[in-house]
This record gives structure tokens, C-alpha cells and sequence, in this order.
């Protein structure tokens, strides 16, 4: 039997394909699937991994075995999948390794109306039943199966997109984007056809074997050709979609990436010109400026832990009209509370073809900080590494910790956050200061500790 532990991660499926899992695998899972939801109907999407119809297909045979009526989406986004699981009501399944490498493919589940399955909310019982079936034998199926029909969702996903952001009226926008063979090829142009938008295409033609670079925008290598064609053609502004399109990265008309902590406040400020008062979700890596951003458009910012779930979690439970993290997932109430990288790429092209100024000039409101990024540190000792370093600053005279999300020590001038990966033997180390000098002194003193 597969190694359920390797595969199933805290909020998905993730892993090599066939080495780790494949299609009877992948069968079981959506059997399991169907049941833990108790739903009458499903509908899976899949991107464009070689491996993915196979095994979006074998998922769908499984949750039908089990008596549900498969719809079956096809080629999409992340993001569409969702559009499709909150506009039709039903819980749904996308099968995609997101930025990972060619080999891997996951399954990202959610309930009916784009509501998140993690490890507290049926992804555990998941895994046990195809843990029980892998080894006990799939059970026999029901008296009726479900049927497996097809629908095309991705002019009904643009339209409902463009219903939320006006972009009638910009002025025109020479924009650059990278899809890096990922589903942006698939998304975009019907997304943007008819808006006065000169787009210039960059990879395009759907390959899952990624052959010009890696469909993960968040690593700078993959934003070189982006860079380098904004500069080369004099565009307004360069767009890189991952690899299943649910994150959006900027970079503005010099090619200097824009951080995602001021899109997030960029697009916050926005959502609570529609809603004033709204509640607004950021996690405990952005920026100091997005709560600061947040408070002086009259809104209430409130700090979560890393991560999808948790994002949707705060948001269905406070109301919040918008959330954002530094990874640059962006999470709208009028998109069923989930992230679409596509929807915050429309606001920023709104807000910049909105008035004359250079998207540098305009995001310079929203970027007020300097920042280390995250960086990676491998240990052998996650547990006791990140235990020097509180000990390091427990009784430092101005600062003060708290453990919501790993160790976060925040004083006048600067804040670090340290993380342990959930699923390889990493610390990851977060600062952010008033300026460059501060974030590098704090980031040495933290990383000698953590590196000892």
C-alpha cells in the first residue's frame, strides 16, 4: 500500500506519480471522497499534467461508484474549479501539483461552495477509509451508480470574474504575462479578451513538463523572461500566473517585482471602497502595511496563521470582504471566501489603467517596508533550533513574542517570524523592518542562532 503519510499533507494530496500513487490510488480517494461529503453530486477539474486526466477520470469513477453524478470540467485553473464548486453548489475535486516539479500531482478537495477540506474538516477521515480500502478491499458498489457528464465552466468563470471588477473604462495597458506552460495559457485570454488590454503571451501552450522554467513565480529565476520582456517591449506591467493559476505575481514597468503584501493592501483598500467598514484577513507574514493600510480606509484587519484553510476559516467566521497572504494568494468574499489569483490581477490592472501613473509609482503607497523574504534553513532538530531562539529573545527588554503561527518577536522597528515546514525539515525565517540595515542585522542574529 502507498505511504498515506508521504501523500495526504495537512490541506491536500500531493505527491510522485506512479512512484507514490496513480490511478487505483487515486480511484479510492474518490470514493472516499464522495462519502465523506455525503454528496449527491460532484464535479473534478483537472490542469495540464500528463498524469492528470487519468487520474481526475479514475477519481470520478470512484466517487460515481459510490452513487454520486460526476460533473467533469476538464482543463482549468484552481480558481475555476472553485468558481465551479460554489456556482453550482457542489463539492469538487482539481487534481494539480500547483508550482511543483513535472512528477508530482495532488488532489486539492473542497465541500460545496468552495468551502476548504483540511486535515479537521474530512481530509483525515479520508484518508482512513482509503487507508481501510487499500488494505481491507474497496467495498462493493452502491445498487445505483452516479453518472459522469461533461460541462464547459470557463466563459461563465470570466464572466462572473468581470462582474466584479469594472475595467470598462481604463486606459489602455501594454501587459505582459507568463502562464509558464501552466493553466494561465488556458484562463487569460478569454479572461481578458475584449478589454483594452495589448496583451503579450509568454508560455502559453499547455505543457506539464514545463520546458522553459518552473511554473513557481514565488522562486526569482522563474521571473526572469517576465522581467525581461516588460523591459524589452515598454509594457504598464508584467503578470505571472504558478502553475495552476490560483497566484498571481506583479512586476511593474521597470520589471521590479511588486510584493504581494502591498497587492494584498493595494486590493484591501479597494474591497472597502465597495464595503466600508468590512473586515479584512492577513496573514502573520505580510506586511506591517496591511493592517496599517487596512485601518486608514476604515476597515478591521484581522492576523491569521499561514495558510489556505485557515484563511477561509477566519473569513466564513468574521464575515471579511477580503484576505491575503505574502505568497500571494488572494481570498475574496464575492468569490465563495476563496483564492483567485486572477480576480487580484483584475483589481490591479483596474487601479493602474484607473489613473496615469507608473504601477511603481501607484504601489509605492502600499510598500512602506523593507523585507528579508522567506528564507529556508535545513535542520535536523526543527523543535529545538526554534526553542534557542525564543530562549534568545524571552526576556529582551521591547519585544514581545507569540507562538500563533511558530515564533513571531515583534519590536519598535522590526519583526521576525519563524515557521517550521510542515512537510520537509525546514525553519523558515521572515523579517521585516523600517529599513535594509535592520532587516539585516536581525536576520543574521536569527540565522546564526537557528544555524549553529
Amino acid at each position: 500500500m502507498a505511504d498515506l503519510s508521504q501523500l495526504v499533507k495537512a490541506y491536500d494530496v500531493r505527491g510522485v506519480v506512479p512512484d507514490q500513487w496513480d490511478e487505483a490510488l487515486a480511484e479510492l480517494f474518490g470514493a472516499a471522497f464522495a462519502k465523506v461529503t455525503e454528496a449527491d453530486a460532484i464535479v473534478v477539474g483537472h490542469d495540464m499534467r500528463p498524469s492528470s486526466p487519468g487520474l481526475a477520470r479514475a477519481f470520478a469513477r470512484g466517487a460515481a461508484a459510490r452513487g454520486a453524478d460526476v460533473t467533469e470540467i476538464g482543463l482549468c485553473s484552481t480558481d475555476q474549479l472553485y468558481f465551479a464548486s460554489g456556482h453550482l453548489g457542489l463539492p469538487g475535486a482539481m487534481f494539480t501539483a500547483s508550482h511543483n516539479p513535472a512528477q508530482y500531482n495532488g488532489i486539492k478537495m473542497c465541500r460545496a461552495g468552495a468551502a476548504p477540506v483540511g486535515q479537521d474538516t474530512g481530509l483525515a477521515d479520508i484518508r482512513a477509509l482509503v487507508e481501510d480500502w487499500s488494505e481491507n478491499g474497496a467495498p462493493e458498489p452502491v445498487a445505483t451508480p452516479g453518472t459522469l457528464s461533461e460541462r464547459d465552466t470557463l466563459a461563465d468563470y470570466a464572466a462572473h470574474l468581470r462582474s466584479l471588477v469594472d475595467l470598462g473604462r481604463i486606459r489602455r495597458l501594454k501587459t505582459v504575462v507568463d502562464a509558464g506552460n501552466g493553466m494561465g495559457g488556458h484562463t487569460v485570454p478569454t479572461v481578458l479578451e475584449g478589454l483594452p488590454i495589448d496583451l503579450i503571451a509568454l508560455y502559453f501552450e499547455l505543457d506539464g513538463t514545463f520546458p522553459n522554467h518552473e511554473a513557481n513565480p514565488l522562486d526569482p529565476k522563474n521571473l526572469v523572461d517576465l522581467q525581461a520582456k516588460v523591459r524589452e517591449t515598454g509594457a504598464d506591467i508584467g503578470l505571472a500566473f504558478d502553475g495552476d493559476a490560483d497566484r498571481c505575481f506583479v512586476v511593474d514597468e521597470n520589471g521590479d517585482p511588486v510584493s504581494p503584501s502591498a497587492i494584498t493592501a493595494l486590493v484591501a483598500a479597494r474591497e472597502l471602497g465597495k464595503h466600508p467598514g468590512g473586515t479584512v484577513i492577513h496573514n502573520l507574514i505580510t506586511s506591517w502595511s496591511v493592517p496599517e493600510v487596512v485601518k486608514e480606509h476604515g476597515g478591521k484587519p484581522v492576523r491569521t496563521r499561514v495558510g489556505h484553510s485557515f484563511i477561509k476559516q477566519e473569513m466564513a467566521r468574521t464575515g471579511a470582504i477580503f484576505g491575503g497572504e505574502h505568497s500571494a494568494h488572494y481570498y475574496f468574499r464575492d468569490f465563495w471566501n476563496a483564492d483567485t489569483g486572477m480576480l487580484a490581477a483584475l483589481h490591479v490592472l483596474a487601479a493602474l489603467g484607473g489613473q496615469d501613473k507608473p504601477l511603481s509609482e501607484l504601489v509605492r503607497e502600499y510598500d512602506r517596508y523593507a523585507a528579508s523574504g522567506e528564507i529556508n534553513s535545513t535542520v535536523a532538530d526543527q523543535p529545538g533550533r526554534a526553542a534557542a531562539v525564543r530562549a534568545a529573545y524571552a526576556d529582551r527588554d521591547g519585544v514581545e513574542l507569540d507562538e500563533l503561527d511558530g515564533l513571531t518577536v515583534t519590536a519598535a522597528d522590526w519583526w521576525f517570524n519563524l515557521r517550521a515546514s510542515n512537510t520537509e525539515p525546514l525553519l523558515r525565517l521572515n523579517v521585516e523592518a523600517r529599513d535594509a540595515e535592520t532587516v539585516a542585522r536581525v536576520r543574521d542574529e536569527v540565522l546564526a542562532i537557528v544555524r549553529a
